[in-house]
């Protein structure tokens, strides 16, 4: 198969002896051996496809697969290492000449190139598989680069920490007071303002908008006739924005989203029932809004005092046709109603806010120190915060925003498209009317 090994001029092996030269590569191929330096036990051997670069052969066995079944000579005669390294290298240019292209784009110092798999091997198991369920990883892709909005409103009497609970729920200082101290004069206003602060938060590479509307002077009075009118209007002024937004001729690629996605309410913990004025706060905003009604500073209550607080404020909203977040006509199927009725069987949530860490048995957790322990706030066992958490960010923030455009939205589309048809229709008559 191959011709005897020529001596090459100028070249000498460990002992001083010329070494072999060996033959020339059938094809036009770089040689597939890695150029290396020798080691000092063995022999080195020049290949002239490699252009004179020291060679080791590969490590053989007494019967390699590659050189054959006949036994390799260490020492010398025609299997000796030189027509070993002879073989190798034709055999690596004449059993795969269909990997030419392969071996031409690899560098002479890349290494060996791996055997091709044979053409007997089985098909691979997904032989059907199209690749539909990439469309997750897409939306994915897209959303992450987009990010997300949330705008989440509070409303409740002053002092029961509204905004500590809006820090405790986004761990960081988000609320308007936290940003921006108001002066002694501004601290209770003689109308109810509306003020909103937006955040940009990130966690783990994902981007949130987080959009935060405080109600100061709600129930501050001792007249609160009327009180929500503000409220009402600031949300169907966001509906408003948005629907002019949709309309237009040439509309933007993405119309900010500033409408109300939920409405957190406080509840004093008076341990009785509702006031009138939350029956009637929350019955006009749960038709525009999704409402969930939490019990603020739920610590100064005792486990008996919360349930049975808990248990009026139930029959309360039942009794005036309350309908708060989340919704039963909203459940989409069986799974979904499983979950949410273990949130509505908590509602109100008996929450405590706090934005100040402690060690417990060398833990570090947000609570609030007393003269008999410490309440953990995250701690299921001495409030309902984590649920309420779990709740409005982990769980259900994707279905609240939906409900908003879907729901309410599309409630208050409809009646202002009817509205102004309803107008257009009569200037229309005028006209013909005066014609005649």
């Amino acid at each position: 198969m191959h011709r005897n090994a020529s001596m090459s001029p100028g070249a000498s092996g460990a002992a001083g002896e010329p070494l072999p030269r060996l033959p020339s590569c059938p094809l036009p191929l770089p040689c597939p051996l890695v150029p290396v330096l020798p080691p000092k036990a063995s022999p080195s051997y020049l290949c002239p496809r490699c252009s004179g670069s020291l060679l080791v052969p590969r490590p053989q066995s007494p019967f390699d697969p590659l050189l054959g079944s006949e036994p390799c000579d260490p020492v010398g005669g025609p299997h000796s290492q030189a027509a070993g390294a002879a073989r190798l290298c034709c055999w690596a240019t004449e059993a795969a000449p269909g990997c030419a292209a392969d071996m031409a784009d690899t560098p002479r110092d890349a290494g060996l190139k791996q055997a091709p798999a044979p053409r007997n091997e089985k098909a691979p198991s997904d032989f059907g598989y199209v690749g539909i369920d990439s469309i997750l990883e897409q939306m994915r892709r897209k959303a992450m680069k987009q990010g997300f909005e949330f705008n989440i409103m509070v409303v409740g009497q002053s002092g029961l920490g509204k905004s500590t609970l809006i820090n405790t729920l986004f761990k960081s200082k988000i609320s308007r007071k936290s940003v921006q101290q108001p002066a002694s004069e501004e601290r209770i206003p003689k109308t109810i303002e509306i003020k909103s602060i937006t955040h940009d938060i990130e966690e783990k590479g994902v981007r949130m908008k987080l959009t935060v509307i405080d109600t100061p002077g709600f129930g501050d009075h001792i007249n609160n006739e009327n009180c929500w009118q503000p409220i009402m209007k600031f949300i169907n002024d966001q509906y408003e924005k948005y629907l002019q937004e949709e309309v237009n001729i040439n509309r933007k690629k993405r119309i900010p989203d500033t409408r109300v996605h939920c409405c957190l309410y406080f509840i004093p913990a008076t341990g009785h029932s509702l006031r009138p004025l939350d029956i009637e706060f929350m019955k006009r905003l749960s038709k525009v809004v999704n409402i969930v009604p939490v019990i603020a500073k739920a610590d100064t209550l005792t486990l008996e005092e919360r349930v049975y607080f808990k248990q009026r404020i139930t029959a309360d909203l039942l009794s005036n046709g309350i309908d708060v977040y989340p919704q039963k006509e909203f459940d989409e199927d069986a799974e979904d109603r499983l979950v949410n009725e273990k949130f509505r069987e908590m509602i109100p949530f008996a929450v405590v806010g706090s934005d100040h860490e402690y060690q417990v048995n060398g833990k570090r957790i947000l609570g609030r120190k007393t003269k008999w322990g410490t309440i953990e706030v995250e701690n299921t066992t001495h409030c309902e915060f984590a649920y309420l958490r779990d709740l409005l960010i982990r769980t259900h923030m994707q279905n609240i925003k939906d409900i908003t455009s879907s729901i309410h939205f599309e409630a208050y589309r409809v009646k202002r498209l009817h509205e102004s048809n309803v107008s257009n229709g009569v200037e229309d008559k005028e006209p013909e009317a005066q014609e005649m």
